[in-house]
């Protein structure tokens, strides 16, 4: 099997960064709070399952997420060591293959193929593999 590799996007598709109360004033003020405190969007433990048996079976599993808008080095710093604390707290048994955290509005399909959940409709378009969007995470990986 060739390696596929299925990608999540994090802000809307695994992680509820926008149900975080004043997340984007937060954001706006350069504090990363909001991605570290968002809530998961769906059940972090049936999603580890399934990826793990996925790798098993071949499969390669990354993160593609945007840093904000506007940051400062500092901040984006910030905020790339807060997804990925987010990651290892709430996916902690998920070995994953890339986490690319890129700069926000950076084509995401730049470099990168295979499957791709995102919450963003510009994102799934522009996909070159596959794109679904967050509410179909589980029954797609599931029929994989």
């Amino acid at each position: 099997m060739e390696k596929v590799v299925i990608w999540f996007d994090m802000d809307g598709t695994i992680a509820d960064l926008y149900g975080v109360e004043n997340w984007l004033e937060k954001l706006r003020n350069s504090d990363p709070a909001p991605y570290a405190e968002a809530a998961p969007l769906l059940n972090l433990s049936s999603l580890a399952r399934v990826l793990n048996r996925l790798q098993r079976q071949g499969y390669e599993i990354g993160i593609v997420s945007w840093l904000s808008k506007t940051g400062s080095f500092e901040y984006n710093e910030a905020v790339i060591e807060a997804k990925q604390t987010w990651l290892k707290i709430h996916l902690k048994s998920v070995h994953f293959d890339y986490i690319d955290i890129i700069e926000y509005g950076t084509p995401k399909e730049d470099g990168r193929d295979g499957i791709l959940f995102d919450d963003e409709e510009k994102n799934r378009k522009n996909w070159k593999g596959e794109a679904f969007d967050e509410s179909k995470i589980m029954e797609i990986l599931k029929a994989l």
